[in-house]
């Protein structure tokens, strides 16, 4: 049995950050019913497509989940919805605070009902505060959260992250406390809320940039490629075009580094002698590692680094990270029959030794389970399956 296969969880929301949370679970081996409008997740429409219009975002998202397609805003629609988080051991939605409780979903309605259940909330900014009722997307929480400040260079104004980052970290945080109350749950008997707010989340890793600020007045900047102080610690250029990211900042690392170079005097060096030093004459070093790489093609620059133990790594787009051969020996990445032929896309993470996660299926079509799980778990039969199909309650291909 996988670590969750025996949880059952109810996703409602769209986009990115629940749903997030929902694949992370659902890798782990949670079964992951996730309930549709019938346009479906707008995510299926999101990213790149390929020539017949499919995302190839949503194979991943979407993975290893049973795609429910109900309409929500009609009566029957909310008594089946009702009737599947009875059975359920959690539910995770990502809409506005409020909009559960318009439903006539709140906690304490669901509770009476199942008492035990897990109620995963994320949204753009908590359940209360000032800024609950705001709309909430990443970008926004990123720059309120103080992220987005520290990005880019300090003669630049500071650009987005290249990937909806703080949609994924707020959907790690929720798949963490969902775990969490779960475990507690084995105690009590009793569920609860797990109330997730992205600029809580982004928060949760800006490391001690609130702390310096708040004990010495210490307002962190944008640096770029570097951290001050850190030296060498930097992105260089190589011979053949490419980069290569170099992180020999501690003392052990960097006369390695020197040896590699060809220059183990410089380690003696009273200029870069210390980590202090190095730090104080960063933009000097910097240059003469730059040159060094400058005169090497990338792929020798790795293997010669690695040879010597130096922190090291190419700056690998989505090309090279699927060429790159620990990744692949190691399973990081993954093909996967899709509906779309195959696929290659990112596994699962973490890694269990005993009851590993896996890749069951990728992003199913809009309603493909509709009718297993309604008559599965509801005990419906064909003829009312079909009535509600006919009254556009229910979808399925």
């Amino acid at each position: 049995m996988s670590a969750l296969g025996d949880i059952r969880v109810i996703e409602l929301g769209s986009f990115i950050a629940g749903p997030f949370a929902c694949q992370t679970l659902a890798d782990l081996g949670a079964e992951v019913i996730k309930v549709e409008p019938p346009a479906g997740d707008p995510i299926r429409q999101w990213g790149r497509k390929t020539e017949n219009g499919e995302s190839l975002w949503w194979p991943v998202i979407g993975r290893n989940k049973r795609s429910v397609c109900i309409d929500l805003k009609q009566p029957e629609g909310l008594d089946l919805l009702r009737g599947l988080i009875a059975e359920a051991d959690v539910l995770c939605e990502n809409f506005r605070p409020g909009v559960l409780e318009r439903m006539g979903l709140s906690p304490d309605t669901l509770w009476q009902r199942q008492p035990g259940l897990i109620i995963t909330r994320v949204s753009g900014y908590g359940q209360d505060g000032p800024y609950r009722e705001r709309a909430g997307f990443a970008s926004v929480a990123e720059a309120i959260a103080g992220m987005r400040y520290l990005n880019g260079y300090p003669d630049r104004p500071p650009p987005r992250s290249g990937l909806s980052i703080g949609d994924s970290i707020a959907g790690l945080f929720a798949a963490l406390g969902t775990l969490s109350a779960l475990h507690e749950r084995e105690r009590t008997g009793r569920g609860q809320v797990v109330d997730v707010g992205l600029t809580d989340a982004i928060l949760g890793v800006m490391e001690s940039v609130i702390s310096e600020y708040s004990r010495i007045g210490h307002v962190r900047e944008r640096t770029g490629a570097t951290l001050p102080g850190l030296a060498p610690s930097n992105l260089y250029p190589t011979r053949d075009h490419g980069w290569i990211v170099i992180g020999a900042n501690a003392d052990k690392p960097f006369r390695r580094l020197c040896q590699t170079m060809g220059r183990p005097e410089l380690a003696d060096d009273p200029r870069y002698a210390t980590h202090a030093a190095r730090g104080e004459h960063q933009e000097e070093l910097d240059d003469i590692v730059r040159a060094w790489t400058l005169s090497h093609d990338q792929a020798d620059l790795d293997a010669a680094l690695a040879a010597q133990g130096v922190p090291a790594g190419p700056l690998n787009n989505a090309a090279g990270v699927l060429a790159d051969p620990h990744l692949r020996e190691r399973g990081a990445v993954t093909e996967v029959d899709t509906g779309l032929g195959r696929l290659w896309m990112q596994n699962v993470v973490p890694r269990l030794s005993r009851s590993p996660g896996a890749i069951r299926w990728a992003g199913a079509r809009l309603g493909a389970h509709t009718r297993e799980v309604l008559q599965d778990m509801l005990a419906l039969d064909d003829g009312q399956m079909q009535a509600l199909s006919e009254r556009g309650v229910v979808k399925w291909p």
